[in-house]
């Protein structure tokens, strides 16, 4: 579980033109001010280590920063923060350094590659993109803790430009970036998608493309790793996209506004409003996914059903939680590539085990209940199981 400290919200000094927190701002829910005795006191109650988050966090002035690190330095020994990178300076990083911040930096490439994460014009956008590369080369030189997130869209990942942002990232390896984990363009807007989508084999070509990578760099790159594990039934450590989630009362993030107020992770926020947090899960949106035909935005008899979901809520067709997730055709690529070398390895794929029926009759129960297993504890009950009639038999 992630504990996100959102003390300003989605204020942003940026205007990402494919963000998902757009639908908030025009909404105009952006708050203006936090209370930071009401944050801490969340966070008090949660007892877990928490990351800044945004919008932007760095717009929150330093001595609030440190007064949050200094407490999460005290309580957990850690920090970390997720930001554009622009707004950073030499005091943000001795702050770094001294509260033992773990810095994830949001950009899409160097220069042009970076162009959709805009800031009002060309010329602006580009000093910003140029702020956060001198910022990530600054905090690499210092030994600051740093990764990144970076957004797969036209702008960045078509065939042309891809070989760019590879080269990019082998060379952000050498210079200490300890990580980078990849996204899928999320769509919320026609205007979006028509712009920055990349095709089902795009995106396909693209993944491919950085697991070649990630066999080259020290960087861990987070590419495959959780699919693999899925397809073995290892989910017990897997993100929270493969793991059934409610978009009410988002399991995996937990987030404390500006005061003090709990609410979910914001890529479900399609219209515009941070919900207060559920007090409990359902799991409604996969037991009617697994009955609905795929013509209408379910997954009916898909083989990938178990180790996919639908994929997360926030991704989901026409912007509509209940359907399955745009990238369907995507992940069903990958999947079967994966199924495929499994197969030649002799290994064997939990899509296509004889197990795979009773699984999934038996977490169709379990989401009835209100219930959520891994498949991990699903496999192994089973496992238990068959060892005890095996002990009976005469």
């Amino acid at each position: 579980m992630t504990v996100e400290v959102r003390p300003l919200g989605v204020a942003c000094n940026i205007a990402c033109q494919y963000c998902y927190q757009n639908p908030q701002r025009d909404a105009g829910n952006v708050p203006g001010r936090y209370d930071l005795d009401a944050i801490l006191a969340s966070l008090d109650s949660e007892r877990q280590p928490f990351a800044l988050f945004g919008g932007e966090p760095l717009l929150v002035p330093i001595p609030d920063l440190e007064r949050l690190w200094a407490y999460g330095l005290e309580r957990f020994e850690t920090n970390r923060i997720q930001t554009n990178g622009a707004l950073i300076t030499d005091e943000h990083i001795a702050l770094f350094l001294a509260y033992k911040v773990r810095v994830g930096v949001s950009i899409d490439g160097p220069d042009e590659l970076n162009d959709a994460r805009w800031a009002g014009s060309l010329e602006r956008t580009r000093a910003q993109t140029a702020r956060s590369e001198a910022a990530i080369d600054k905090m690499c030189a210092a030994g600051v803790p740093t990764s990144l997130i970076i957004t797969l869209h036209r702008a960045n990942a078509s065939a042309e430009r891809l070989p760019r942002l590879v080269e990019w990232v082998r060379g952000l390896d050498a210079r200490g970036i300890l990580g980078a984990r990849l996204h899928l363009l999320e769509v919320d807007s026609p205007e979006v998608g028509e712009k920055y989508r990349l095709t089902a084999a795009e995106n396909v070509a693209v993944l491919e493309a950085f697991e070649a990578l990630d066999g080259e760099v020290r960087m861990g790159l987070d590419v495959f790793s959780d699919m693999k594990r899925m397809m073995e039934g290892r989910d017990d450590k897997a993100s929270c996209v493969w793991r059934a989630c409610d978009p009410y009362t988002t399991a995996a993030v937990r987030s404390v506004e500006g005061s003090g107020q709990m609410s979910n992770c914001g890529r479900t926020n399609k219209d515009g409003v941070d919900f207060v947090k559920g007090d409990r899960p359902g799991y409604e949106r996969y037991l009617a996914l697994y009955h609905t035909p795929q013509q209408h935005g379910g997954c009916k008899d898909c083989r990938f059903f178990l180790v996919c979901k639908g994929y997360c809520p926030g991704t989901s067709l026409d912007g509509d939680w209940r359907n399955r997730t745009e990238h369907c055709d995507t992940w069903k690529s990958l999947y079967g590539t994966l199924e495929r070398r499994m197969q030649k390895e002799g290994r064997h794929p939990l899509t296509l085990s004889g197990l795979r029926p009773d699984l999934e009759r038996r977490m169709l129960e379990a989401w009835a209940r209100g219930r959520n297993p891994t498949l991990y504890e699903q496999l192994h009950r089973m496992k238990r199981e068959l060892d005890g009639l095996l002990e009976e038999a005469p």
